[in-house]
């Protein structure tokens, strides 16, 4: 009887440790040939969505609002993601960023969006170009520093999510709810 004891606490102990064997789904394509480019790409995607959406919903007259003297503006935020992301997607590119992409923070509210929507267009374009085989290239980068190209993807992503959050929070204080926080339809 104690035998049995033992071997069945045994069992039931050992079972957890053994989970079924069930073969995982299988990933498309370019996930198992591109992983690291794909990841970011699922991040740049949802971060612009959110931001396009945020800069459509601030009213023209609250672009200016800042929590802090400070802080920036809202304007300043959407001047700084178009300059940036057609600087970042120029290095991953190797292309020069349109012109479009430039834009003052004085700038109206159609102006900033018109800009934030063109920088979102070229590096949508460099995204879907772009491979993991040549992220290990050496560019130059920000302030003349020599790095990998994946320096500038890592920065694309980092720099969405850091404004988008400023953003957010601008929209909430005006009593606003962010693209984010919004129900799914």
């Amino acid at each position: 009887m104690k035998a049995l004891l033992v071997l069945l606490i045994t069992g039931l102990i050992a079972a957890p440790a053994t989970p079924a064997q069930v073969a995982p789904p299988p990933q498309p394509p370019v996930v198992t040939s591109n992983p690291v480019v794909w990841s970011a790409n699922q991040i740049y995607e949802r971060q612009s969505k959110y931001m396009v959406a945020a800069a459509e919903e601030m009213p023209a007259d609250k672009y200016g609002y800042h929590p802090t003297p400070d802080q920036w503006s809202f304007a300043k935020i959407i001047s700084h993601v178009a300059g940036s992301n057609g600087g970042v997607c120029g290095l991953l590119s190797d292309q020069p960023a349109p012109a479009a992409v430039k834009v003052a923070d004085t700038a109206t509210k159609p102006e900033l969006v018109a800009a934030v929507k063109a920088s979102f267009a070229f590096c949508d374009t460099v995204m879907a170009n772009l491979h993991d085989d040549k992220l290990g290239d050496t560019i130059t980068y920000f302030r003349g520093a020599r790095v990998p190209r994946a320096r500038a993807l890592i920065e694309l992503t980092d720099d969405l999510e850091d404004h988008y959050s400023q953003m957010a929070s601008y929209l909430r204080l005006n009593g606003m709810l962010p693209p984010s926080a919004a129900p799914k339809k």
